[in-house]
């Protein structure tokens, strides 16, 4: 079992940055992929990034491709999401979420999920 807990999220201009962060609970945490999501009101959750268990490989959404870029640190079990030159198309409620060894794109693909933060970029 692995409990995710988000921070980080806030209201920012557009062109801005902010860096979320993704706190995970579980002596296993390293051997878990974890994925970005996000939702904007009215929309369907939609895949942000994905990074696999060592950190050495990453996966971006279009969308967010050279904007956004997501780390973690193992030892301290979280992950995290920098996210520069923000638009207010970003605007959503982010969520991470963790699977089990390799990444996926695809929200049922993950088996925990955090209980996001919200992200707000104005115009």
């Amino acid at each position: 079992q692995v409990q995710l807990v988000e921070s980080g999220g806030g209201l920012v201009q557009a062109g801005g940055s902010l860096r979320l962060s993704c706190a995970a609970s579980g002596r296993t945490f390293s051997t878990y992929a974890m994925g970005w999501f996000r939702q904007a009101p009215g929309k369907e959750r939609e895949f942000v990034g994905t990074i696999i268990w060592s950190g050495g490989g990453t996966y971006y959404a279009d969308s967010v491709k050279g904007r956004f870029t997501i780390s973690r640190d193992n030892a301290k079990n979280t992950v995290y999401l920098q996210m520069n030159s923000l638009k207010p198309e970003d605007t959503g409620v982010y969520y991470c979420a963790a699977r089990k060894a390799y990444t996926s794109s695809v929200v049922a693909g993950y088996d925990f999920w955090g209980q996001g933060t919200q992200v707000t970029v104005s115009s």
